[in-house]
């Protein structure tokens, strides 16, 4: 959780919120491939991409 709360100290600081939307789709991506590599959902998962 330390890397979160430092991404959202330098947007904060550096005023670049343009970035909030670039790491919440990365970090849907990575549930999608965490939860799609390893569970019964994955055909449904890769008819996505």
């Amino acid at each position: 959780m330390d890397i979160l709360k430092d991404l959202w100290l330098f947007m904060k600081e550096r005023k670049k919120f343009w970035l909030l939307p670039v790491i919440i789709v990365l970090l849907i991506l990575a549930v999608l491939i965490v939860f799609g590599g390893a569970s019964a959902i994955a055909p449904f998962i890769y008819t996505l991409f």
